[in-house]
């Protein structure tokens, strides 16, 4: 079973399911010519099987030749909760972490113009690169930096301040719909920038230059 680890300590946590935020900054929205959704936040689900750790390689599937990159700040749950008051939200979290949200980009494109659903290019196998979980209070959500290289060149640059929603209202709506447990973690969405990943790249993100996730495509 895989599990998070956590910067200076010999702690883990069992991995389980990812939660992910779509169309979360307003700009990334724009590029992939959609809107902010305005009732409730675009939610779709990784399993356990997404994660690759640092220093990990991702293999594209063969029935796809478009993987994209999108770095994101990750949200650790660190106890069970259902119906999360917002203002009980922070008691929830273990940690943060940056992660890359892993996108077959053509294959998603396709299901879109059918109405299909998203998992098969979101969700495959290694989709989700995360790095080691950095104490919550060494982090300010309203204020992060979000950083991804492709073979040491910058592609995306992004701050949550731009966030649409916070970690706190994300927490909240998760545990309404679905419950929220130990283990599980919230991608909470992209900002601008996102790209194809060519064959044979080294990919690295970095949150606030305090934690970071490497990986190479293959």
């Amino acid at each position: 079973m895989s599990v998070y680890t956590f910067l200076n300590s010999e702690n883990t946590l069992n991995i389980g399911t990812m939660y992910c935020i779509g169309r979360n900054y307003a700009a990334h929205a724009k590029e992939m010519g959609a809107q902010v959704p305005d009732e409730r936040p675009l939610i779709f689900i990784k399993p356990p099987t997404a994660y690759t750790a640092n220093g990990g390689k991702v293999a594209i599937p063969p029935f796809s030749s478009n993987l994209h990159h999108e770095v994101e700040l990750v949200v650790v749950i660190g106890k069970d909760g259902n119906n999360i008051p917002i203002e009980n939200a922070s008691e929830y979290i273990a940690g943060y972490a940056v992660g890359v949200d892993l996108t077959l980009r053509d294959i998603q494109t396709s299901a879109k113009q059918k109405g299909e659903p998203w998992a098969i290019a979101k969700s495959f196998r290694g989709s989700a690169p995360i790095s080691t979980v950095v104490p919550k209070e060494e982090i300010d959500t309203q204020n992060a930096e979000l950083r991804l290289y492709v073979n040491g060149v910058l592609k995306q640059y992004g701050n949550t301040s731009a966030m649409e929603r916070s970690v706190a209202q994300l927490i909240t709506t998760i545990s309404d719909i679905f419950g929220l447990q130990k283990g599980d973690c919230i991608f909470t969405g992209t900002p601008e920038g996102v790209a194809q990943i060519p064959v044979g790249a080294t990919v690295k993100a970095e949150l606030n230059n305090i934690c970071m996730v490497e990986f190479t495509v293959g």
